[in-house]
């Protein structure tokens, strides 16, 4: 079962799209900061981390920084969630390593669309050697 991570600090956005990802059948962790996500991150293997990128402490931008720097998460998706919609803040989220960059407030039926779009896309191959 696919594991996704929400990270907002927002309770009602946690709490619809929590709604709508266990609605759909995925397991689901919440961060409700920056500090919370990193913690989650090492914790276990996320296969998508929906992402905001303005948060009291750590943003989003290096949240989706320190996914990517690791190489035993090489397979996690990052879709970010942000009010941030210029093209400047867009360019920052691709460039943090995002799979998918959507402004809030988003459709969630073309959130859905794009979850299962990534989960679909191969994995890279990551070396783990033991």
């Amino acid at each position: 079962m696919p594991h996704i991570l929400i990270v907002d600090d927002e309770p009602n956005i946690v709490m619809s799209l929590e709604f709508l990802m266990r609605k759909n059948g995925y397991a689901v962790s919440i961060a409700r900061n920056g500090t919370e996500a990193l913690e989650a991150v090492d914790r276990a293997p996320l296969d998508i981390v929906l992402l905001d990128i303005m948060m009291p402490d750590v943003d989003g931008y290096q949240v989706c920084r320190y996914i990517k720097a690791r190489p035993d998460r090489a397979g996690t998706k990052i879709i970010f969630l942000s009010a941030k919609t210029k093209d400047v803040d867009v360019q920052k989220g691709y460039e943090a390593g995002a799979d998918l960059y959507i402004p809030k407030p988003f459709s969630t039926r073309q959130l859905m669309s794009k979850v299962r779009e990534l989960l679909a896309a191969p994995h890279p191959q990551t070396n783990l050697a033991p």
